[in-house]
């Protein structure tokens, strides 16, 4: 199956979020936070099944956006 893995930086620990599941883990250097997640989803998907789960439809693009804030 393929989802959507996204990581950031919060402070000193790199966080992965699978946006499909909504399963998190996190890692000292970005491969660890990606082979935790892996690990992660993998023992969500032993626990609660396969069926009905949504996969990742494609391409997902990211990027950084400003806005301006009027106060």
């Amino acid at each position: 199956m393929k989802f959507t893995g996204v990581i950031t930086k919060e402070e000193r620990w790199y966080v992965a979020h699978c946006v499909e599941l909504g399963v998190v883990s996190q890692g000292k250097t970005i491969e660890e936070a990606q082979a935790n997640l892996k690990e992660a989803v993998e023992l969500y998907l032993e626990s609660f099944g396969t069926e009905e789960l949504p996969e990742s439809k494609g391409e997902v693009v990211l990027y950084p956006l400003e806005v301006g804030v009027s106060d």
